[in-house]
């Protein structure tokens, strides 16, 4: 207290002459209104700026909190979309009764927190496990296309096999026709994957998109691919299709994994069959 008084003492005319300046500059901007408009105008940029700053670093802070629920909407939206049913005969698509509707597949949402991309073997790391219903033979898909196949889980985590794999083995086809192959990797390029297996009848050409077949208890089908870079044909088969791949398999963060309620039921039967 005795700090602020001695203050005061000393500083007493130079407080008295800013005081002064506030009331004369207050009964000028109250008098006229030019002036006040301008204070007015002055005032409010400032604080508007600082306002902006303030939700700029919140909107900043918030960025995670934001990806979550997007997340968790894409989510939503994918399991909904997954409850229509597709009439093959019309190629049509209508909205099964809410009491008898029947969902094939679900999505859940992880994050990828290891991503192989260089090696001959590759695989990824997700924050999800067989507590949220992970398991083996799951596909991994993300808003651009596919990622791979679930390999093994544990309680909170799993790891799955990249498209990036020598050993990987999907069944996709052409957008526009009902051929269908098998896509592979010979570890070159981690942005170009190979199709084999293409009968020589199917009518390709550069530009042409290649996505899942459906022929499997692991993908739907229609998940994107990517499309046809190159390929050469050689006694009348097709040799070295490359497919340029819709993501970037070095940058893969979000993925959702597939389930596919009908998977025991197929393999089930398929087993019984042979």
């Amino acid at each position: 207290m005795q700090q602020i008084i001695s203050f005061i003492i000393k500083y007493k005319y130079f407080i008295l002459f800013m005081l002064l300046e506030i009331i004369a500059l207050n009964f000028t901007v109250q008098s006229h209104s030019y002036h006040k408009s301008k204070f007015v105008n002055s005032a409010n940029l400032l604080t508007g700026n600082i306002y902006n700053k303030i939700h700029s670093f919140k909107q900043y802070t918030s960025l995670k909190e934001h990806n979550q629920q997007l997340l968790e909407e894409n989510t939503r939206l994918k399991n909904k979309l997954s409850r229509v049913s597709i009439d093959d005969t019309h190629n049509t698509r209508s909205i099964i009764d809410s009491v008898k509707y029947f969902q094939k597949y679900s999505y859940t949402f992880a994050n990828v927190i290891n991503n192989q991309y260089h090696k001959k073997y590759n695989y990824l790391t997700i924050n999800i496990g067989s507590e949220k219903g992970v398991e083996p033979d799951q596909g991994v898909i993300n808003s651009k296309g596919i990622i791979g196949i679930t390999n093994t889980t544990s309680k909170n985590y799993a790891t799955v096999l990249s498209i990036l794999n020598e050993n990987s083995k999907i069944n996709v086809k052409l957008l526009n026709s009902m051929h269908f192959g098998t896509l592979i990797w010979n570890s070159k390029d981690y942005n170009t994957l190979q199709l084999i297996d293409l009968p020589i009848q199917a009518n390709i050409k550069e530009g042409d998109t290649v996505i899942t077949g459906g022929r499997s208890t692991i993908f739907p089908k229609g998940i994107p691919v990517g499309t046809i870079i190159k390929f050469n044909k050689e006694n009348n088969s097709y040799k070295a299709i490359d497919i340029k791949l819709f993501n970037d398999m070095s940058a893969i963060g979000p993925v959702y994994i597939i389930t596919n309620f009908d998977r025991d039921e197929i393999i089930n039967l398929e087993e019984n069959a042979h």
